[in-house]
């Protein structure tokens, strides 16, 4: 499984270019299948978490805090200052904005260890930065998407609230009342999680296809910028703050990535259709930049 889930990039590159070939394949994954993948994800995310993720914040706080401060602070100024660079269309550059200011994803644990990083730091941001994207990720979409998109900053919350924490709580019941089960499903989250994305994405861009052959470069350059820039500012900014190098391979990786299949959910719901083509893109172009990376991380890393 472990192997599977580290074809990620290429499960989902395959899948989108299909999806722009083929669309009917993937289109009948609605946005009520999308909602319940992501809450799957997102009780993935819960049975990965023990308490011992949370022990850590209390021994290191510093790297979690400079990883969180850095997660929501470059990556929306990334997102804003990438929309008004490339001119983009108002509802491209709202969805570009609010998978900036969306929480760190899962798939950034596994290209933690495909580095060689610190996959426990990994795990606490990823846990962090997703229990605080319930009330900071529709603030900042609002306060940065401004007039170019209507935002209900409230709804939005409540949504952001309701598909992020109740699946996270309901998989932290399960690790009680069925420790057995859900260690066995634990096994698998991975790689079931990379199908899950895998449809949202290939759902997206084949309902989106129109859109993305006629202004499809400056999406996929804008995209490609947000993240190069998270990955490059998390490492060279932690380093200013003298983290250790393997903690700042872990801060840059887990700010470069991000909960794309959130902001799909939250730009269908409330933006519109085009919005959410930013976002599918995020999740496969964050996961080629990530890989590359990890391979690069990963060569110059100390035998262990």
């Amino acid at each position: 499984m472990n192997r599977l889930t580290q074809l990620f990039p290429i499960i989902a590159g395959s899948a989108s270019a299909l999806a722009l070939v083929q669309p009917a394949i993937f289109t009948w994954f609605g946005p009520l299948h999308i909602k319940l993948a992501l809450a799957l994800i997102m009780f993935f995310t819960g049975l990965s978490l023990t308490t011992a993720d949370f022990k850590r914040v209390a021994k290191k706080p510093g790297q979690v805090a400079t990883g969180f401060m850095l997660q929501y602070t470059i990556m929306p100024a990334m997102g804003y200052g990438t929309a008004v660079m490339f001119a983009l269309p108002p509802e491209i550059a709202a969805g570009l904005i609010l998978v900036a200011c969306c929480p760190g994803g899962t798939a950034s644990n596994v290209i933690t260890f495909l580095a060689r990083a610190d996959v426990p730091l990994s795990v606490t941001m990823t846990a962090v930065s997703t229990i605080a994207a319930a009330v900071l990720t529709p603030a900042l979409s609002a306060w940065l998407i401004g007039a170019r998109v209507p935002v209900d900053a409230i709804a939005m919350t409540r949504d952001t609230a309701l598909v992020i924490l109740l699946p996270i709580a309901l998989a932290l019941i399960a690790k009680r009342m069925l420790p057995q089960a859900a260690k066995k499903l634990e096994h698998s989250a991975n790689f079931l999680a990379v199908i899950a994305i895998t449809l949202i994405v290939a759902s997206i861009i084949g309902s989106s296809r129109a859109s993305i052959l006629s202004g499809g470069f400056s999406i996929i350059a804008a995209v490609f910028t947000l993240h190069a820039g998270g990955f490059l500012f998390g490492y060279a900014l932690a380093r200013v703050m003298r983290i250790p190098e393997m903690q700042c391979r872990t801060i840059s990786i887990e700010v470069g990535m991000q909960n794309s299949g959130l902001g799909v959910v939250l730009a269908t719901k409330h933006l519109t259709a085009l919005a959410a083509v930013p976002c599918a893109i995020s999740s496969l172009m964050h996961s080629l930049i990530g890989s590359l990376i990890a391979a690069w991380f990963a060569n110059r890393a100390k035998p262990r």
